[in-house]
Formats: C-alpha cells, sequence, structure tokens
C-alpha cells in the first residue's frame, strides 16, 4: 500500500498553531523532534503568520521564514545559513535518506554501476586546431573532472602522441564539496591560458590568467565574474562579465594583463537585461550583448584595441530581437524585425547604427525556426527547426547557392559546432539520436564529403538496433498536436503494462532535444518507455510555439503536458499508475501545474530544482532572475492581470487536499536560479494540505546549486536516487514500493 506517516510528534505538531516564533525557538524545535521508534517519520515545518498584500490581493504564506535574509552571502558562502533552516533541511534530508534511500541501497548501487559502466572513463574529446596546436578535453580513469591539454597540429588525430596539460581538473577540484570549470581559453600567441572556476556552485566565478610553460599567475584573480570572457586578438587584455551582489551579469570589464587594472567597458541600468560577451568567429570583432527575454541590443568594438569606444547595431526596440555574426567584411543579423516571428537574416555594414541601413537575405519563413548562424570565410552555415526537427543549410559566399545537410531518423539531436577554424571549409557538427550515440562529424563544404571523427564508445555495450525510437504527435486539448519523442526497448509490450517516464520542460522557448543519454538506458532496460513532450512554451514547432505558451497562455504548457500522458495511455505505451513525472527548473513548475491538475494519472513525481513558488518570486526583485523574467511570466508587483494568470497555476499557492502522487522533490543550498526554499516550502505545504497524498521526499544538496552534484560520478548518484524513486513508484522494486498497490 501507499506509505503513510504518522504526525512526527505532539511538540513538532504544536508549531501547526501559527505563533511567532523566534529563530532561537525554531532551532530548539527542529533540534529536539524525538526520533520515532517504529518508522521514520517526516519533519514537519513550522508555520508563522505571513500575510502579503500587493495590488489589492492578500495570500498567506506561513513557510517564508524558510528564506533567509542573508540568501546573498548564502550563495557564496552556504555556512552562512541561519541555523534554524539548516536544522530543517538536514531533517528532511535524514527522512528522505532513512525512507527512500537506505531502503533501495542496493538498487541505487545497481543503477550507478550501471550508468558509470556505459561511461568511457579515459575518454577524449575531438581535437579543435587552433593554429600551431589542437586542443581537447580529456579525463582520466577514476577522475571526476575534466583535463585540458593540446598537442601540435601535425599529430591532431594521433592519441598517442606528446601532450601538454593546461588544467588538471581533478587536481584543482581535489578537497572541494563542489568544482566546475566556467570559460577556458588560450591567448592568440598561445602563451597564456584563462579559466574561470566556480566553488560554491553559486555560479560566481573566479578568473585566472596563466602563464603555460611557467604555470604562474598573471595579471591577479578577477572576482565576481559571471564565468564567460573574450581574449583581445592582441593578447594584452580579457574582456569578462561581472556579476552584481544579486548574481546577475551587470557590466563588462577589460582588465589590462600589464597592468592588472580594470576598466568599464559598459554598464547595464536595467536588471532586466543581462550582458554577455562574445568574439566573432574571424576573431576580428568583440560583441557586447544587452539581453531580456523579449527585446536585445548588441555593442561591439574592434577586437585589438585597449581602452576601446563601444558602437552600437541598433538601439534596442521593445520586443525586437537581434543576434549578430561577423562574415564576408559584414554584419549578418538574424532578427524577428517586421513581424518575422520565425526569424530572417539581414545584412548590414559594419558602420550601421539603426536598422534602416539593414538589407534582408534571407526572408521570414513561417514555420521554419532559424536557430543560429555559424561563419566561416567562405561559407555562412545556418541551423533551422521545422516540424519539430533540426537542420543545417550553408550559403556559399560566392554566389549565394544553398544546400542541405539531411538526416533520415524521426527524431534526432544536430549542434554546429562554433569554435572550429574560421578560414578552413570544415563544419563540425554533432549528431545523436536516442538510439544513436554522439557522432562527431566533419563535413567538408565544398565537396560535401563527410568525416567521422568519433562516436561515442559505450563500454558495456549498447546496440541500437535492440531499442525503438519514435515521434508521435498527441493532440491537446484545444486541437493542437504536440509532439513526443518516444524511447523503448523492441520487446517492451505496447499494451498498457509497461511503466512510462514523461519528461517535460516547455518554458523560455528551451526545447528539450531528441538525444543520446545512456543513463535513460537503466530504466529502458527495465520495461521503461521513455517519454519527452514538446509542449508550447518550447519551440519545437517555432516561435509562436513559445509565444502560446508563456504569459497569459501558461497553462496551454501544462494542459499539453498532460495531454500528451493521456495519449500514450490510450495508445497503450503505459496506464494511469503506471506513469512518473519528471522534468526541472521551470521543468518542475510543470510537473507542480500537473499534479495539482490531474494527480490520479502519475504514480510518481519528479521535481528537479523546481521553479514552484512563481508568485512570490516574480514578486521578488531582488532575486537574480527575477526582473529578466517579468516578460515570461508577468510582473504581480504592477500588473493585477499578472497577479491572477500567476496565482491561478502557481504549484505552491494551488496545493489542496487531494491524493497527489509520491514526489521526490530536489533543490541545491546554492542555487542562484531556482532558491532553496521554493521545493522546500512546496514538500511542506504539500505535507500539511495534502496529508493523505505522497508520500513527499525533499532532497537539499546541502554543496551544490542548479546543476546539481559536480564531476561525472557524484551526478550519477543524485541519478540514481531519481531512478530508484521512478521505480519504487511503479511497484518495479522489492526494496521498496510506493506504487499504492496491495
Amino acid at each position: 500500500m501507499r506509505l503513510s506517516f504518522l504526525l512526527a510528534s505532539a511538540a513538532t505538531a504544536a508549531l501547526l498553531t501559527g505563533c511567532t516564533m523566534t529563530d532561537q525557538t525554531l532551532t530548539e524545535a527542529a533540534a529536539t523532534t524525538p526520533v520515532a521508534t517504529t518508522s521514520p517519520q517526516p519533519p514537519v515545518a513550522p508555520r508563522i503568520d505571513n500575510e502579503i498584500t500587493q495590488v489589492d490581493r492578500t495570500r498567506s504564506d506561513p513557510y517564508q521564514w524558510m528564506k533567509d535574509d542573508n540568501w546573498q552571502e548564502v550563495m557564496r558562502d552556504p555556512t552562512m545559513l541561519r541555523a534554524d533552516i539548516r536544522t530543517y533541511l538536514e531533517a528532511e534530508n535524514a527522512f528522505t535518506k532513512a525512507v527512500l534511500e537506505e531502503p533501495t541501497t542496493a538498487l541505487r548501487d545497481e543503477l550507478f554501476k550501471e550508468m558509470r559502466g556505459r561511461i568511457k572513463e579515459d575518454d577524449s574529446t575531438v581535437p579543435e586546431i587552433d593554429g600551431h596546436y589542437a586542443y581537447y578535453t580529456r579525463y582520466r580513469q577514476g577522475g571526476e573532472y575534466p583535463i585540458i591539454a593540446r598537442r601540435a597540429t601535425a599529430d591532431a588525430f594521433n592519441p598517442d602522441a606528446p601532450e601538454t596539460i593546461l588544467l588538471d581538473g581533478d587536481a584543482m577540484g581535489e578537497g572541494k564539496d563542489y568544482f566546475a570549470f566556467g570559460g577556458i581559453d588560450t591567448s592568440p600567441d598561445h602563451q597564456l591560458v584563462a579559466y574561470s572556476t566556480d566553488t560554491q556552485g553559486s555560479e560566481f566565478y573566479q578568473i585566472h590568467i596563466q602563464d603555460i610553460e611557467t604555470g604562474d599567475e598573471t595579471a591577479g584573480i578577477i572576482d565576481d565574474a559571471y564565468g564567460s570572457f573574450e581574449w583581445s586578438a592582441n593578447g594584452q587584455a580579457i574582456v569578462w562579465v561581472h556579476r552584481d551582489e544579486n548574481a546577475r551579469p551587470d557590466a563588462v570589464y577589460q582588465r589590462n594583463l600589464a597592468t592588472g587594472e580594470d576598466t568599464l567597458l559598459y554598464e547595464e541600468k536595467d536588471p532586466g537585461f543581462f550582458v554577455g560577451v562574445d568574439k566573432s568567429v574571424s576573431e576580428e570583432v568583440i560583441f557586447i550583448s544587452a539581453s531580456g527575454h523579449t527585446t536585445s541590443e548588441v555593442h561591439w568594438f574592434p577586437a585589438n584595441e585597449l581602452n576601446p569606444t563601444l558602437r552600437t547595431v541598433a538601439p534596442r526596440q521593445t520586443d525586437i530581437e537581434y543576434s549578430v555574426v561577423h562574415w564576408d567584411g559584414q554584419f549578418y543579423i538574424s532578427t524577428n524585425l517586421d513581424g518575422a516571428v520565425d526569424f530572417k537574416v539581414m545584412k548590414a555594414p559594419m558602420d550601421a547604427t539603426s536598422r534602416d541601413q539593414w538589407e534582408e537575405v534571407i526572408p521570414h519563413r513561417p514555420g521554419t525556426l532559424l536557430l543560429g548562424m555559424q561563419p566561416q570565410k567562405d561559407y555562412l552555415s545556418r541551423m533551422e527547426r521545422e516540424n519539430g526537427l533540426p537542420r543545417i543549410v550553408v550559403r556559399a559566399r560566392a554566389d549565394g547557392a544553398e544546400h542541405e545537410i539531411s538526416f533520415d531518423e524521426s527524431a534526432y539531436d544536430l549542434g554546429l559546432d562554433s569554435g572550429y577554424d574560421f578560414n578552413t571549409p570544415i563544419l563540425r557538427f554533432d549528431y545523436a539520436s536516442p538510439t544513436t550515440p554522439d557522432q562527431v562529424i566533419d563535413y567538408d563544404l565544398a565537396t560535401h564529403e563527410r568525416t567521422l571523427r568519433k562516436t561515442r564508445e559505450v563500454p558495456s555495450g549498447h546496440n541500437p538496433d535492440d531499442y525503438v525510437s519514435e515521434r508521435v504527435m498527441a493532440p491537446s486539448w484545444d486541437g493542437e498536436l504536440v509532439p513526443v519523442t518516444l524511447l523503448r526497448r523492441k520487446d517492451t509490450p505496447i499494451d498498457g503494462t509497461a511503466p512510462l517516464l514523461l519528461y517535460g520542460y516547455g518554458s523560455y522557448g528551451i526545447t528539450i532535444p531528441a538525444d543520446f543519454r545512456t543513463g535513460r538506458l537503466s530504466l529502458v532496460d527495465r520495461g521503461f518507455v521513455y517519454a519527452i513532450v514538446h509542449p508550447r512554451g518550447s519551440m519545437a514547432k517555432g516561435y509562436q510555439w513559445y509565444l502560446d505558451g508563456k504569459l497569459e497562455t501558461k497553462t496551454n504548457t501544462f494542459k499539453d503536458y498532460i495531454a500528451a500522458g493521456h495519449y500514450l495511455v490510450d495508445r497503450g505505451y503505459t496506464s494511469k499508475g503506471k506513469l512518473v513525472g519528471h522534468g526541472g527548473s521551470a521543468g518542475g513548475l510543470l510537473m507542480g501545474a500537473a499534479a495539482n491538475m490531474d494527480p490520479e494519472l502519475f504514480a510518481g513525481i519528479i521535481a528537479s530544482v523546481p521553479f514552484v513558488d512563481v508568485l512570490t518570486t516574480m514578486s521578488d526583485a531582488t532575486l537574480p532572475l527575477t526582473p529578466p523574467e517579468w516578460p515570461e511570466w508577468g510582473n504581480p508587483l504592477t500588473s493585477e492581470t499578472d497577479y491572477d494568470t500567476i496565482a491561478a497555476y502557481s504549484p505552491y499557492d494551488n496545493v489542496t487536499n487531494q491524493n497527489y502522487p509520491a514526489m521526490l522533490i530536489t533543490g541545491g543550498l546554492s542555487d542562484p536560479r531556482v532558491t532553496y526554499w521554493e521545493p522546500s516550502k512546496w514538500a511542506a505545504r504539500l505535507r500539511h494540505d495534502a496529508p493523505e497524498g505522497g508520500p513527499y521526499f525533499l532532497r537539499i544538496n546541502m554543496e551544490a546549486g542548479h546543476g546539481g552534484a559536480s564531476g561525472r560520478f557524484e551526478g550519477l548518484k543524485e541519478t540514481a536516487v531519481e531512478y530508484a524513486f521512478a521505480l519504487a513508484a511503479v511497484g518495479k522494486t522489492d526494496e521498496l514500493d510506493l506504487s499504492g498497490d496491495d
């Protein structure tokens, strides 16, 4: 039967009265909760009266105390977390460990061993040629973190040739709870390497500049960086992005390596815009972008200038987006100008200062979404998506002739390598499908010849013929057809008996790729169907598909996802009670909304770093992503309509007393994107308002942020917890049964 639990204790239950409590009282209450002698019991979070009034609306938020007023410092140093909050989160982790993790230890170990066995531990990337050197990333056997190395170009594809190690991630990450590289790049003369690192998971990076031969650092450490940077063409400076105290990328500086001094090049005053920096593939221009969700502005300067004067391609105009590449001595611009919903290509002279000087090159084609452009000396390649599938189209500089690079599978993933040599006629791209391991292909743009440089190895073995990948179209509530990508074993029956994991995201226009993930095979090989829904709010069917799943139409995302689930049930891919929902971040919002709207569809819900407290977060202008995301969700601080729209679907605000499925809810203490208190508050409200549902497991990583544990293998352990939960939710393991079946 579905697990059920008693109240933690009379003492803890007394905390539910809503009395105002001091930090000390909260700490003592959490710390003195007695341990049950029969079965582990979930923590009961204190409820503290807290009414919030804005735009003439009032709501109650009894768990707002979980947000530490000191949250900015906690992002930088998790030890600064208030004691009562830490005690509560640790109690939640202890409950999840005792009830979910410990009973499934053998299963999780088996899953981890399987997933690790599919990873080539001493793997390496295909070298990228840059002048006299070929650069690549490799891993050592058992290593968690990448090694950045190079060898002579003449020996680029000879793995036995001598190499120089530039950065040893294993050595740099040793002894740290969290470690991740950000940007890594060498100077134009190849004598220096600049790199950024994050040791908290908070995405506050430090940038270092190091002499490759001696290992000595130069020009000083750069703190409070966003992680991205670009070298000047002469190697005398780097241009880097600053993060402000609220974790927003707000300014661009140029560091002079000779003096160690920083010069402010650009500062963004609007908190709704994030800044970025990028060097053209021609290496002649450095771009500084300022972007909101629906509006953009690009500035530039010659890449060899110190203390440059910025030029503006075109000033920002509300709801006009554009991005720029440098090709054939001009700027080529992808833009939605003049109602080009799926974007078109225009060009402009480099001295242009307004859109009046832009000339159309490739017109808007409704339903064909322009994803990006990759310039090389004599060719301009572009990525497009039509009917949910990507493709590459190549345009010759000499005569404008175009040809398409085609693929046969019904669902696949495709990516351009933006770092390839500008002067060569070779285009590098990556290809994969749910059944086909990743391939790296060099494509001769002149002869159309393909050279397979690498196919991802699966050491434990993988036969694509054992699996079936499909693309089906599920009718939604209003008749729109929603793409769904499916992966299953050939011998998995389509008679309603198979369990199914239904993955979804559906926000910001992000389209989940139909790629190859070895971890999924651990579920698929146990009889699961793995399904990815591409609902409105993504760009799977073009930019309008995105527009139809945001702001006042946001509920289309949730309805599309639920409709896809019912369609797969009706088609026999699974049955009600055998379906596990999975989504992370804004996909976690999708999980919360779907659970509120149709809880009986699901056997379980995995909500990873879920954005579920939408109304409160969008009402807090100090949070890193709030002002930039008002165009995505609405601004409930100023608009009654936006408030009411969000309030109607925000998962945290719509928990009711219904039979919710078992849930695994995760978060990261130093997460700047979805703060730790969102999943924590949601779990607490679920337990209080829907005590007959669940069980609800909250798992907060106390040493990581949005991406979870760092390192190749530590992350697999978190996946093993999720998959063990999924198997338990559908009764596919004897170790723990959360299915509710007698």
